[in-house]
């Protein structure tokens, strides 16, 4: 197995962050009462109980490199993220950066940012 990192992410619920990424394809594969490990493929989000975070407050990111950005980002339409540039959760087209790459995102329902960058 090639050596990989999983993001450690907030969650004042873990019902409201599974459901939310269960719209995303992300099917559970732990869950205990301090803990939660969803996957999508080779995808793995891992997030602990924050039941006190402040959103509004809240600095948490993570990346994910898509093989198809653009077929995630139709995904979370799909799901009805809503695209908008306040508020969360919300979503943003993926475009080209200066950097030379492709890079779009989401806001989770905790405010946490989750780029989604074309491989």
């Amino acid at each position: 197995m090639a050596d990989q990192a999983t993001p450690n992410l907030p969650s004042r619920d873990f019902d409201v962050t599974e459901q939310f990424f269960a719209e995303l394809g992300f099917d559970r594969s732990y869950r205990d009462h301090n803990w939660m490990i969803l996957k999508r493929g080779s995808l793995v989000l891992e997030f602990f109980l924050y039941e006190g975070l402040d959103p509004a407050t809240s600095a948490f990111s993570c990346c994910l490199r898509l093989e198809d950005v653009d077929g995630f980002y139709r995904l979370c339409q799909r799901a009805g993220i809503p695209e908008r540039n306040t508020g969360w959760p919300r979503l943003m087209a993926p475009k080209s950066q200066p950097w030379g790459g492709r890079m779009g995102y989401l806001v989770d329902p905790d405010c946490t940012l989750v780029r989604l960058i074309q491989n």
